[in-house]
């Protein structure tokens, strides 16, 4: 138990393991589930609220216990733990969406957290293997956050609408400011990667450097917006 739940650990992580490969699958098996019983779940109220609640649990015990990890093992830090990166905002706007249901949220976890926290899931920041509590823990939680966002959008498939890309754009561009310009300099972290790019291979690798890679970041951000938009509305019309 002190190995799994230690700062540590002796085995490390390897992308496209049979582990990760695993999880990745899992969390697609839960997307086309969520699409494929999108009826259903409209039908049938008591599935709709347990599957709220189960997602609901889900984000608050991955967010509480990875607290409780590092701050068990002396590791806590504002740096490097607090939910400013995407994902763990989406995570919380998630967690207010499912509790209110209502249309901001939604927006929200839908365009901040469906896609970022897939794309985390197949080039993960991780240093350790599924011996270890962090595994469990980051595909666990960044599986939970897409299914959630996903499930609020096909709850209330109205509130995804063209001016909602450009409104949550918009608080985006707020939010990257707000970290880009006091939090990450006032407490040495690199929230949303403003600072530099990931020490694992991702896609930012190729969005170059200086203003290059921060107007890469903006208009990769817009895109994966508008595709989201555009592939959910083409699948409403289509349903």
């Amino acid at each position: 138990m002190e190995t799994w739940f230690g700062a540590t650990s002796v085995y490390s992580f390897v992308p496209f393991s049979l582990s990760h490969l695993l999880a990745l699958a899992i969390a697609v098996i839960g997307i086309i589930t969520l699409v494929s019983a999108r009826a259903l779940l409209r039908e049938k109220k008591r599935l709709f609220q347990s599957l709220r609640w189960v997602l609901l649990v889900l984000l608050f015990a991955s967010e509480f216990s990875y607290h409780y990890w590092a701050s068990t093992n002396g590791v806590w830090s504002f740096s490097g733990q607090m939910p400013l990166h995407l994902c763990g905002i989406a995570s919380i706007t998630a967690m207010i969406g499912l509790l209110t249901m209502r249309p901001l949220w939604i927006q929200l976890s839908f365009y901040l957290g469906f896609l970022p926290a897939f794309l985390a899931l197949i080039t993960p920041e991780l240093p350790y293997d599924y011996q270890h509590f962090r595994f469990w823990k980051f595909f666990v939680h960044h599986t939970a956050i897409p299914w959630a966002c996903l499930f609020l959008a096909l709850s209330n498939p109205a509130a995804i609408h063209l001016r909602s890309v450009f409104s949550v754009y918009a608080l985006l561009l707020v939010y990257a400011a707000f970290i880009g310009f006091y939090i990450n300099p006032l407490t040495d972290s690199n929230y949303l990667y403003l600072m530099q790019r990931p020490t694992t291979a991702s896609p930012l690798d190729f969005f170059g450097d200086g203003l290059w890679y921060y107007m890469n970041l903006c208009l990769t951000a817009l895109a994966l917006f508008m595709v989201q938009y555009l592939v959910f509305k083409k699948f409403i019309k289509t349903s």
